[in-house]
């Protein structure tokens, strides 16, 4: 006996579906080629600007043997202005898998249409699901939205985590008796009514088993883990020698290693040879203009940070003289140690 669904939400999307949907060419088939390429164009593309790019692109290969044959140049050139043109790309290889491996018959089992080049498993549920009738649960952004928020998931959706149990949850509520018109239907309201921003949850039918609407939090959701973009940066470290002496400073600037000592520093847009060092305005102004010295490259390394990338060169310099401004302190080499500096600066003195 298989196990009970709960489906109400299923039984309300439905409903609300059957009210609201747009009249939209691939649904309007169960040939799994034309949604296939409807799919396909639809990644990162909305459905205004795709609409007019899938009618062209099934007037000209309506069949799949006749993409799979065509210069992959004509393919393209009728995907511009589309962006993200690996999908032109991965959908012509695909296309050439089906002639090749499925005998030109557009795969019917899930893993075979999984296993199509540019294929995730979102397409390939959707394909199965509208062509095929077979129980396989959708999960877009829509969905999550959807889901996030009716039942008030805190997870990330952009988490491994999020993605395993909003993916176990959407199968658990699909309607595997008409699983087609079911993930249509929770794609749809996520697109049309249950909006990004400003949803008219008033008029939703779904308002009294959304627990987010009845807890007043439906801005909260759905819940993203912020990724900060990885930041490169390129520092010169002068390791300035004046007999056993060496000179440090502390950095007091609201930046990485608050308050740790390390040695002079320069930061550049791009990594500096030594020829580009020596004409660099900010060593000239660490030298005081200083041209007696004797400079040689020593080591280079590689940080990583959680958001930051530190490619770090150091230079060791001798000088015989030199007056420093207030911002350097002048120490013996051996008590170096006794200060405290970042991890990426005691990996260079202890390198040495």
């Amino acid at each position: 006996m298989g196990e009970k669904r709960d489906l109400r939400l299923s039984s309300i999307l439905i409903k609300w579906y059957e009210d609201n949907k747009r009249d939209l060419p691939w649904r309007n088939t169960c040939d799994p080629y034309t949604i296939w390429i409807s799919e396909i164009i639809l990644q990162q593309t909305r459905v205004n600007q795709g609409y007019g790019y899938f009618n062209r692109f099934i007037e000209k290969y309506p069949t799949v043997d006749l993409l799979a044959i065509a210069n992959e140049d004509e393919v393209l050139k009728l995907w511009q202005g589309l962006g993200y043109y690996s999908r032109a790309r991965n959908l012509h290889a695909a296309a050439k898998m089906t002639m090749n491996r499925f005998n030109g018959k557009f795969p019917d089992n899930y893993k075979d249409i999984l296993s199509l080049k540019g294929v995730g498993e979102y397409t390939a549920a959707a394909i199965a699901s509208f062509a095929y009738r077979k129980p396989y649960a959708v999960v877009d952004g829509n969905v999550y939205r959807v889901l996030s928020r009716i039942y008030m998931i805190d997870t990330p959706i952009n988490t491994n985590q999020g993605k395993k149990i909003f993916a176990q949850l959407a199968q658990s509520l699909l309607d595997t008796c008409n699983p087609g018109e079911h993930n249509q239907s929770i794609m749809e309201f996520g697109a049309l009514q249950c909006v990004p921003v400003n949803p008219d949850c008033i008029s939703c039918p779904a308002q009294d088993i959304c627990l987010a609407f009845n807890a007043k939090k439906v801005k909260n959701y759905p819940y993203k883990e912020k990724k900060q973009k990885i930041k490169e940066r390129y520092f010169a470290y002068i390791d300035i020698r004046l007999g056993g002496d060496m000179f440090i400073h502390k950095r007091t600037a609201k930046d990485i290693w608050h308050n740790l000592y390390e040695l002079p520093l320069i930061e550049t847009e791009k990594e500096l040879d030594i020829d580009t060092l020596l004409n660099n305005a900010d060593f000239k102004k660490i030298l005081n203009n200083n041209t007696n010295i004797q400079i040689k490259y020593i080591n280079k390394f590689k940080h990583i940070l959680s958001h930051q990338i530190i490619y770090a060169s150091f230079y060791k310099v001798e000088i015989n003289e030199f007056i420093f401004d207030s911002e350097y302190l002048k120490i013996n080499v051996n008590d170096v140690e006794n200060y405290p500096v970042s991890r990426l600066v005691h990996k260079y003195l202890e390198n040495l």
